[in-house]
């Protein structure tokens, strides 16, 4: 039904996947009117973005699914003794902590956010963003076809098609988000600038069901890779074998050369490389699908026009690599959908949405270079397992590997470091967290000069309170006696002003501004008590000092030093508030 101004919704989203749910979800979570269409029957039906990383799940702890998403999830602790062998059942050649499950990283994981990694196939995570999305208040249409649109100054009409009727229709909303995919129809439309390329490389899998728990239950992990002549090279040069479900579900999966075109996928060929990788030639196997993907390397260089805003995979298309990808989509929805929400409510000015592209483009592409990266970085690690001569290169390799020889002890020295190398892959925990937002929405802070990185930037987490940079987990004690991560207190849709007991300026300051996003956290106060002194080691300024936390966690502005006076407070704050929030006159 359409509203005093004739809109059917405030924002359409179109495509149902990790980011058009994401943003459904959370649009609804804020009392905004949102319409979301499919053109598919349901969600995803194969498991093929899995890793969640902490960003993600701090994301889905924001919005109130965290628990849910757990539920349907498996374990940090069994993702990662990542298996470097022969064949599954074959000789073991390396094992590699990952996730950040050894001992080496589990303390800066566990340090730097009240949630863990876990692993959550698609077809899990997106009836659960949907069902929590359509429970708050999203219309979802499945079976409908996006035509095109058509924007003006005040809103965006969309032409759709009811697949299964053929009726075609228009819906007027104020805004559009277009999280139709790779193939996105509406970044073409836009014209949105894209650099790099698309299907430079390819790899066969498949799905299949069998019992592998005798091989795997004691060193569990979800991803094996196997070095074997007989399941081809490709870039990685490995096969893979990827737990969809402990231990009884997976994917198999080894690249190919494109210009011999398209691989044998028939269930003959599908079930020998899969006793080839498993090493059992009597294996039980219940083929479910098999097909092809490409690696793309593309990223768009702008995200929005006008009133249609673009994100996911429509713009950063990138291999699997890393693990980046869904992770990136839901922190996109996530970034855009309380400016939507400002704007819309008369919170914020428009140019709040200029921000979104400022701030995800530089993050789609590095996201984009590092999974290329990451398939890439494997190079280092085939020159061990492979060796020139005879008809069998990886037997070569491997004789040579374990030969008791200088040559040998070379290799095993090379073989140490490409693992190390790796680790920015499979232990980044400093690309999932430690993005930086540069942005109308963030105000500098001039006393705080230019950040000098102390560890690896892409392996560690460096948590900050500087504009910019994503609130510091601590954790702080309820009233309950409970812990509680200062994320916890913070978002929600609304902006926080954290500051301590002797920062009763900025508290009477809120008070003054009285406006209904903005909320205070005291921290050391009874309900956020400090017994750790957790906060107070992370928190980077004096304690009657202040910090402006948006709703998606990161910080817009701060005040280092101490403000005692009640004007001067007020004065500060009020004019942070108006300028990230372009809240003119």
């Amino acid at each position: 039904m359409k509203d005093p101004d004739g809109f059917d919704t405030d924002v359409l989203v179109v495509g149902s996947g990790p980011t058009g749910a994401t943003t459904a979800l959370a649009l609804a979570t804020y009392g905004v009117r949102v319409h979301m269409v499919s053109r598919w029957n349901w969600l995803a039906d194969t498991p093929r973005a899995h890793i969640t990383n902490q960003r993600a799940m701090e994301v889905l702890r924001d919005l109130g699914v965290e628990d849910e998403v757990r539920k349907y999830a498996t374990p940090w602790e069994q993702m990662g003794d990542t298996l470097f062998a022969t064949s599954l059942a074959g000789e073991e050649i390396a094992r590699l902590r990952t996730w950040g499950t050894g001992d080496e990283r589990h303390g800066d994981y566990v340090q730097g956010s009240p949630c863990t990694l876990l692993d959550v196939i698609q077809p899990k995570m997106e009836p659960i963003l949907l069902k929590n999305a359509a429970e708050r208040g999203t219309s979802v249409a499945f079976n409908t076809e996006y035509l095109g649109h058509e924007q003006d100054a005040d809103g965006v009409t969309a032409r759709l098609r009811d697949r299964l009727s053929g009726h075609e229709y228009s819906m007027r909303a104020r805004y559009l988000v277009g999280a139709d995919g790779a193939r996105s129809q509406i970044v073409e439309e836009l014209g949105l600038p894209l650099e790099g390329v698309m299907a430079r490389a390819g790899t066969a899998y498949v799905i299949f069901r069998a019992d592998l728990a005798r091989y795997v239950a004691h060193r569990p992990s979800i991803l094996h890779w196997i070095a074997t002549s007989a399941a081809g090279f490709g870039e990685i040069g490995m096969g893979l074998l990827r737990a969809v479900r402990p231990w009884d579900e997976w994917i198999a999966g080894w690249g190919f050369d494109m210009a011999d075109g398209e691989p044998d996928l028939s269930d003959e060929a599908m079930l020998g490389k899969i006793r080839t990788l498993v090493g059992d030639p009597q294996l039980e196997v219940e083929l479910v699908r098999s097909s092809t993907w490409y690696v793309n390397q593309q990223h768009a260089t702008a995200y929005s026009r006008g009133r249609v805003f673009c994100g996911g995979d429509a713009v950063h298309r990138h291999p699997p690599s890393s693990g980046l990808g869904s992770n990136t989509c839901m922190q996109d929805a996530f970034n855009l959908a309380w400016k939507l929400a400002y704007v819309i409510k008369g919170h914020a000015g428009p140019g709040l949405l200029d921000s979104y592209g400022a701030e995800r483009v530089p993050v789609g592409r590095q996201i984009v270079a590092r999974a290329n990266q990451s398939r890439q970085d494997y190079a280092p690690l085939h020159a061990c397992l492979r060796a020139e001569g005879g008809s069998d290169p990886v037997a070569a390799g491997l004789a040579r590997l374990r030969a008791p020889t200088p040559e040998g002890v070379q290799v095993r020295e090379a073989l140490q470091k490409a693992l190390e190398l790796k680790n920015t892959e499979f232990n980044a925990q400093g690309v999932e967290l430690n993005q930086r937002y540069e942005s109308s929405a963030v105000i500098p802070d001039p006393a705080a000069g230019e950040e000098v990185w102390k560890r690896d930037r892409q392996l560690h987490l460096q948590a900050t309170t500087r504009p910019g940079a994503k609130i510091p987990h601590a954790w702080l004690v309820d009233r309950r006696g409970l812990r509680v991560s200062t994320l916890d207190v913070t978002g929600k849709g609304r902006f926080t002003l954290l500051t301590g007991i002797a920062g009763q300026a900025w508290v009477r300051a809120t008070q003054a501004l009285d406006l209904p996003f903005l909320r205070t956290v005291v921290t050391g106060e009874r309900g956020t008590a400090d017994p750790y002194c957790a906060w107070q080691r992370v928190r980077e300024i004096h304690e009657a000092g202040a910090l402006l936390v948006r709703p998606d966690g990161h910080v817009a502005w701060r005040q280092g030093e101490a403000v005692w006076d009640d004007a001067e407070a007020l004065r500060q704050l009020s004019a942070a508030i108006d300028a990230v929030l372009d809240r003119r006159g």
